[in-house]
C-alpha cells in the first residue's frame, strides 16, 4: 500500500510499468474505499443541481411537450441511466480502478488512450460550458453590488464582454484552487454542494407557485405532435436525450465508484442521487419553468436570469452564489476528475491528477465553450453529438467486461507491457474494440449529424443507444469469431 499526506491510500503494483502507473491511477486500497451511500448521493446532487443541467431540462420544453410529458420523460431516461450506472461502476468498484484503467480491459494498454482522449476532450468542453454557466451568475452578482459594472457588458470580445471575460476567468481560477486541493477535500465539497443547492430551488419553485398558479403546468413553448403516437415517440426522444446528457458519466462513473464502500452503497446511493434525486429536480425545473412564461411574459431557460428578474437584491446575491457553488460541483463530478485521470494516463511518470486538472482547465478557456450553448437548439445538438461518440465506448467494454471476460480480470495484467499480459493484445491495443468502436461511432455521429442538418429524418436524440447498441453487438461479434479461430486451431498452434 501507498499513501501521500493528503491522498487516497492506494494499491502498490509490484513491477507494474511507469508508462502505466503512478499513485492516481492505482487501485484504491480498502482503507481508501469511503465513499457511502451519502457520498455518492451528494455526488449526484452536484452534477444534477447545475445551472447546464436546469438549461438542459428546460430546454426539453421545446420539444413541444407539456410539462407533466417532460417529467414523465426525465424519469423515464433516469431510469435507465440509473441501471447503466450499476453495470459501468461495478468493475471499478470490485477493483478500486478510475475509468482509463478500466478502458484497459476492452481497449489494450495503449489503446486505453485512444478511449480515454474522447471522454477527456468532452469532459473539457463541458468543464468550460458549466465554468461559463458560472460567471454568468458572477456577473450578475457584480453588477448588482457595482451597477456601474454594467458599462463593461457592452462589448465583445471573441464573443463575451469584457465583464464576462472577467467574470469567467476568476470562476475559473477559484474552481481550479478547490479542484487541485486532492480527492479528499473534493469529496468533503460535493457533500456540501448539492444540499445547499436545494435550499434556494425550493424557494423558487415555491415562489413561482404563489405567483403563477398550478395552471401554468400546462406549458407548451413548441407546437404539439400531431397525434398521440408521434407525442409519444417526441416523449421518448427526450428520454433519449437524458441518457445522451448523462453519456460522460456512464463511461467515467468509476473515477469515483472506485472509491465506494461496496456495490450495496453504490446501489443505494445511486438510487438515491440518479431516479429519487431527480424526479425531484424535474419536477423543480417544471415549475419554475413553466411559471416564467406568466410571471414574466416569456419562457426563461437559464435560473440566473430568474433570479435577476426578481429584482431583489439579496434574491440575486443568493441565487447567484449558490448557483455559482452548485456548478463548481457539476464541474468536479463530470468535468474535472475524468479529464484529469485521462490525461494522466498519456504519460504516468510525468503528469499525475493535480497537472492533469491544470492541462483541463487550461483547454477548457481555448475551446471558446460558451459557442456550444448558444441556444436551446445547440445544447441538445450539442447533447446528441458528444452521446453519439460516447454510446460506442460504452457498449463494447460493457460487452467485453459482462459477456466476453465474465467478469474476470487480473489485476497485475492492467499495469504490464509484457507481451504475455492478458490486456497486451497486439502491442498494447484490442483491433477487435477499435473496429468495432469505428464501425459504430462512424454510424451513430454520421447518423446524429445528417438528421441533425435535415438530410434524413431526425435519429440524434438516439445517437447514444444506436452507439451503444452496435458497438456491443459489433465487439461480442468479432469476440466470438476469433473464439471459434481458436478454438479450431490444432493443439500447439
Amino acid at each position: 500500500m501507498s499513501s501521500n499526506s493528503g491522498e487516497v491510500p492506494t494499491l502498490v503494483i509490484t513491477g507494474a510499468h511507469p508508462k502505466l502507473y503512478n499513485h492516481d491511477l492505482a487501485p484504491t486500497a480498502p482503507e481508501g474505499r469511503t465513499w457511502g451511500v451519502f457520498s455518492l448521493f451528494a455526488m449526484w446532487m452536484s452534477d444534477v443541481h447545475s445551472v447546464g443541467g436546469y438549461t438542459f431540462a428546460a430546454s426539453l420544453f421545446f420539444l413541444g411537450l407539456t410539462g407533466w410529458q417532460v417529467l414523465i420523460s426525465m424519469l423515464v431516461g433516469i431510469t435507465a441511466v440509473y441501471f447503466l450506472m450499476n453495470l459501468i461502476g461495478r468493475p471499478s468498484l470490485r477493483y478500486g480502478i478510475p475509468f482509463p484503467v478500466v478502458a484497459r480491459i476492452s481497449f489494450g494498454v495503449m489503446g486505453a488512450n485512444l478511449a480515454a482522449m474522447v471522454r477527456g476532450v468532452v469532459g473539457i468542453v463541458w468543464y468550460g460550458v458549466q465554468t461559463y454557466f458560472a460567471s454568468k451568475a458572477v456577473q450578475v452578482l457584480i453588477v448588482t453590488l457595482v451597477p456601474s459594472a454594467a458599462d463593461l457588458t457592452h462589448n465583445s470580445i471573441v464573443g463575451l464582454s469584457t465583464l464576462a471575460w472577467f467574470s469567467f476567468l476568476f470562476m475559473w481560477l477559484f474552481q481550479l484552487l478547490i479542484f487541485l486541493s486532492g480527492m479528499e477535500r473534493i469529496r468533503r465539497f460535493i457533500d456540501f454542494c448539492g444540499p445547499v443547492v436545494y435550499v434556494v430551488m425550493f424557494a423558487l419553485a415555491i415562489w413561482m407557485l404563489w405567483q403563477a398558479g398550478f395552471s401554468s403546468l400546462s406549458l407548451q413553448l413548441s407546437p404539439p405532435a400531431a397525434s398521440n403516437a408521434a407525442t409519444i415517440g417526441v416523449m421518448a426522444n427526450a428520454a433519449m436525450l437524458i441518457v445522451a446528457y448523462f453519456s460522460a458519466l456512464l463511461l467515467n462513473f468509476g473515477d469515483f465508484a472506485r472509491f465506494g464502500k461496496d456495490e450495496q452503497a453504490m446501489k443505494m446511493g445511486n438510487l438515491l442521487g440518479l431516479p429519487v434525486n431527480f424526479l425531484v429536480f424535474s419536477i423543480i425545473t417544471v415549475i419554475v419553468t413553466a411559471g416564467t412564461l406568466k410571471v414574466f411574459g416569456e419562457a426563461i431557460m437559464d435560473p440566473v436570469l430568474i433570479v435577476e428578474k426578481i429584482g431583489n437584491p439579496f434574491v440575486v446575491i443568493v441565487g447567484s452564489i449558490t448557483f455559482i457553488v452548485a456548478t463548481m460541483g457539476i464541474n468536479i463530478v463530470a468535468n474535472f476528475v475524468s479529464p484529469a485521470y485521462d490525461i494522466s494516463n498519456l504519460n504516468p511518470q510525468r503528469i499525475n491528477f493535480k497537472l492533469g486538472g491544470l492541462i483541463t482547465s487550461i483547454l477548457s478557456v481555448l475551446v471558446c465553450p460558451w459557442l456550444f450553448v448558444a441556444s436551446p437548439s445547440a445544447i441538445t445538438l450539442f447533447v446528441s453529438i458528444f452521446g453519439s461518440a460516447l454510446g460506442p465506448m460504452f457498449g463494447i467494454m460493457i460487452a467485453d467486461y459482462y459477456l466476453v471476460k465474465r467478469q474476470i480480470v487480473v489485476l497485475d495484467d492492467l499495469y504490464t507491457m509484457s507481451p504475455s499480459g492478458e490486456f497486451h493484445y497486439d502491442g498494447g491495443w484490442n483491433h477487435k474494440a477499435l473496429i468495432a468502436l469505428a464501425v459504430s461511432g462512424t454510424l451513430s455521429i454520421g447518423l446524429s449529424l445528417a438528421g441533425a442538418y435535415g438530410l434524413m429524418f431526425n435519429v440524434g436524440d438516439w445517437g447514444w443507444l444506436i452507439g451503444a447498441s452496435v458497438g456491443a453487438i459489433v465487439y461480442s461479434a468479432l469476440s466470438k469469431q476469433e473464439s471459434s479461430v481458436i478454438a479450431a486451431l490444432p493443439a500447439g498452434e
